[in-house]
């Protein structure tokens, strides 16, 4: 729930309730479109709460029939999914430590991984700024080799003339993609970075309704989609999404940062979308007791996703391992501070 989770248990119990208890959890279509319409004020934060809530019904579903969701989504398109590693590099500060955490990566089988190079970069890179960064890159490149796929994330930071500065910088390393070069509700200043650049640009995790991703699509702001399905109004939202996306060629790449029951959601939708590219994963370098949380349902071997058939997301909570860990305040730093640096990172913790 991205560090709001207080508030987001806030909106079920105070609002979302009303809307589901006694509700035929196979009506998704009216009771999700109801509480999307509902919400008014709109916010990154209702629609995580409503997501959750369609999850969920996805799962009931599954399970009543018997049947893994994707199977109830059109079908299995994909054996298998490709991972990309995240929150790998924690507590990484020089090229040295970044390259030595990458070879670890790869040696877990990894063939891809996506990286923060920027420090606290802010629209405008100093020279002292994209130098680093660009040494940042140029170790993992070399520490890795050229056939694994390495991805940049900007978290939105720059102006469209440094964004489009730094990738054309970053060229002789091949990046699979660039992501969120700019601040990403400026779809125009995005589609204005993409047609400056060759290298691919990825977008969309911080995009929340289908109007949002209906124009991120038409006007092909972005190659790569990246829909959060725990934020975006769940598994048919992303779907519809995905359908939306395919129309214009462009691929997909579910964003996943928020553990293995949003994980499970966005490999359903991956696995059942004819224009998968890739899945994020966290699964390796977030919390040791990640995979306990679901009664160790862990689909991820040797940097590849395989799902299984088990009915609905084809996994179980144990509420005895979340009662053996309570609930801590745990705020999102700054990416605009050292805190970023000195703390977000420092655990290996994302």
């Amino acid at each position: 729930m991205e560090w709001q989770e207080k508030t987001v248990q806030t909106l079920i119990h105070e609002w979302a309730e009303e809307q589901i208890l006694g509700r035929n959890p196979f009506d998704i279509e009216a009771v999700i479109g109801g509480m999307i319409r509902d919400q008014y004020q709109g916010g990154a934060t209702v629609m995580t709460a409503i997501s959750g809530v369609e999850i969920a019904m996805w799962d009931m579903v599954g399970k009543a029939c018997g049947q893994p969701v994707y199977r109830l989504l059109g079908g299995r398109c994909h054996n298998e999914v490709p991972a990309y590693a995240n929150g790998w590099y924690g507590g990484g500060r020089t090229p040295k430590e970044y390259a030595e955490r990458a070879r670890d990566v790869v040696a877990r089988g990894y063939k891809a991984l996506k990286f923060d190079p920027f420090g606290t970069a802010w629209k405008d890179t100093t020279t002292e700024e994209a130098q680093a960064a660009i040494a940042l890159v140029a170790a993992v490149h070399e520490a890795v080799g050229p056939e694994i796929q390495l991805m940049i994330e900007f978290h939105g930071r720059l102006s469209v003339g440094s964004a489009v500065e730094m990738i054309h910088s970053l060229e002789p390393y091949s990046p699979t993609w660039c992501e969120e070069p700019v601040t990403p509700d400026s779809l125009d200043l995005l589609l204005d970075v993409k047609n400056k650049v060759k290298t691919p640009i990825a977008a969309g995790e911080r995009l929340y309704t289908l109007p949002d991703f209906c124009r991120l699509i038409t006007l092909r702001a972005t190659d790569i989609v990246q829909m959060d399905v725990a934020h975006c109004g769940g598994i048919l939202a992303s779907k519809k999404i995905a359908a939306m996306a395919a129309v214009q060629d462009l691929r997909i790449a579910p964003h996943c940062s928020v553990g293995p029951v949003a994980l499970a959601a966005c490999l359903h939708v991956g696995v059942s979308s004819p224009n998968l590219m890739i899945q994020e994963s966290f699964a390796e370098f977030d919390i040791p007791w990640r995979n306990a949380l679901v009664k160790d349902w862990n689909p991820l071997v040797q940097g590849t996703f395989r799902l299984s058939d088990e009915p609905g997301l084809g996994l179980n909570i144990d509420e005895d391992v979340i009662r053996q860990h309570p609930y801590k305040k745990n705020a999102f730093p700054s990416l605009w501070s050292d805190e970023w640096l000195t703390h977000f990172t420092q655990s290996g913790k994302q």
